[in-house]
């Protein structure tokens, strides 16, 4: 059977992302370290992106709240809004919006400098001097963006809670300790595990796709807008595959 073009692209697209992510591994526990590289990129992968993240969560809580109120007040179970809404958002709404944000801002950030790098052939001098740029540019930046994101997005959990706290006393009064009480009372440790573990592939995805793209990057500066805009989508669906893949082994492990 013969392939379309298109299908033929996207084979070698997997098949090259593939030999990329074998490389990462190879590379990841081959010395020299670059610790000092690693922890700056913490700082600006993680740290930096606190500020968007933690406002999108606020404004998520928030909004979340203010649209479920009218429905559950209609049924007559409103005093269960900050129960529903609190594992709606631990669960579900709070990693995926996390890593979305995340992949829009770190993934198109990744792709454009290793992009810029490439075309300019700072990467090419970096090999002749004897430098890994591997090692130095990718290797530091798909750790940072594993460990950062479960990070931010437990951070953005918490003040996307406080957001569905000022939610909710918008047409009511609810008391910051009740509010809690209500919250952590009805969520389990199943509820939080798989959520929080989930978001080390977000991360790891949004990296090693942001860094593939870049790092990969040709035809100049076109090359470089092509790479930071396809990091950012391709990192988006692979966020709702891995997401859908993680509901279906928590299911089957009965974890739901």
């Amino acid at each position: 059977m013969l392939l379309t073009p298109q299908a033929k692209s996207f084979l070698k697209e997997a098949g090259e992302t593939t030999r990329f992510v074998s490389r990462f591994f190879k590379q990841w526990f081959k010395p020299r370290y670059e610790l000092a590289e690693f922890l700056r990129q913490c700082y600006i992968i993680g740290y930096k992106s606190l500020p968007l993240i933690g406002l999108t969560a606020l404004i998520l809580g928030l909004v979340l709240t203010m649209q479920l109120r009218p429905s559950m007040v209609e049924y007559g179970v409103e005093f269960q809004l900050p129960a529903i809404v609190g594992i709606a958002i631990i669960r579900e709404i709070g990693p995926v919006i996390s890593a979305l944000i995340f992949a829009g801002k770190i993934g198109s950030s990744i792709g454009a400098e290793l992009g810029s790098m490439k075309v300019t052939e700072q990467i090419d001098a970096m090999e002749v001097s004897g430098t890994n740029p591997f090692k130095y540019l990718v290797v530091t930046r798909v750790l940072a963006a594993t460990f950062m994101l479960p990070v931010l997005a437990m951070l953005g959990d918490a003040i996307s809670l406080y957001g569905a706290y000022l939610g909710v006393n918008v047409r009511g009064s609810t008391s910051l300790q009740l509010f809690w009480t209500q919250v952590i009372n009805n969520l389990s440790f199943t509820d939080v595990l798989p959520a929080f573990i989930k978001c080390f592939f977000f991360g790891f995805a949004t990296g090693v796709i942001g860094c593939y793209k870049g790092y990969n990057s040709n035809k100049g500066t076109e090359g470089v807008g092509r790479s930071a805009n396809s990091a950012v989508v391709v990192a988006s669906v692979m966020i709702f595959i891995i997401d859908l893949l993680a509901v279906q082994i928590t299911d089957v492990l009965g974890l739901n």
